[in-house]
């Protein structure tokens, strides 16, 4: 990971403060996926997207941007302690709630972490609480209404997009997983928001390696070409694939 900051250290505003350790996907992310409400069909020819509802509809959509931001809430803000014996469900509504209430800016000490008894991580926490996590993190609301949305609606230029990229590996730098949007407007072919926690540079492009709420199972890929200074993000069961612009969000006053 440090080699692979270092290809732009030149250009990124370096920080002391890290969080102590990086983001690891298997134990810091939730078990269930944001789902779907429709099935996407894809005209490879026309470039076009199609869509139908789906059957029966899923109990849990819309909420791509909460569950990236509970996440890293989770990551910064809690401590897990699978030596303590598991408590009640009003106790653990209660700990979500002040987990998810911290700024997602900030990081806190380890000594002044919320303790979450009887789990060993977030991923067995979300298996167990699996009800509990989908009440407290945030309505689907959040996802629309998000103060950084303000961004789409400046033009993005291939300068801004490398220094975005500038700016995701100083901040992978300090094992802070940075949240991001990902857009074409005015096209709405994609609408969605990943937690990027990682990264792998060629000598083409850097991969970053990122969490995305609607598969739970495998890590995604969004790639950053130095040529053209452009990010792509692959084929998938909601997105064409092709280039998106991107921001992130839950950083500074843009959040």
């Amino acid at each position: 990971m440090f080699g692979v900051w270092c290809f732009f250290c030149g250009c990124s505003s370096p920080c002391t403060q890290r969080f102590d350790r990086p983001f690891a996907f298997q134990r810091d992310t939730f078990s269930y996926p944001n789902d779907l409400v429709w099935e996407y069909q894809f005209d490879d020819v026309a470039g076009k997207t199609s869509h139908r509802t789906k059957e029966p509809p899923p109990d849990y959509t819309h909420h791509c941007f909460v569950v990236a931001r509970s996440a890293r809430q989770f990551f910064q803000h809690a401590r897990f302690d699978p030596s303590q014996p598991v408590s009640d469900d009003r106790s653990y509504r209660e700990l979500i709630r002040r987990v998810v209430g911290r700024d997602p800016m900030r990081c806190t000490s380890d000594d002044k972490r919320i303790v979450i008894p009887g789990y060993a991580n977030l991923r067995g926490f979300s298996i167990a609480k699996e009800t509990l996590l989908k009440e407290e993190c945030g309505g689907a609301w959040r996802s629309y209404f998000q103060r950084g949305h303000w961004r789409i609606m400046v033009p993005f230029t291939r300068g801004n997009q490398q220094r975005e990229a500038e700016r995701l590996l100083a901040s992978l730098h300090r094992n802070r997983p940075p949240v991001v949007h990902l857009t074409r407007v005015p096209q709405l072919t994609i609408n969605h928001a990943i937690l990027i926690f990682d990264a792998k540079a060629t000598q083409n492009e850097i991969q970053f390696i990122a969490y995305d709420p609607f598969d739970p199972s495998n890590p995604a890929t969004l790639t950053f070409d130095l040529a053209t200074r452009t990010f792509r993000f692959p084929r998938n069961p909601y997105f064409i694939g092709g280039k998106v612009n991107v921001y992130e969000v839950y950083r500074s006053w843009s959040r």
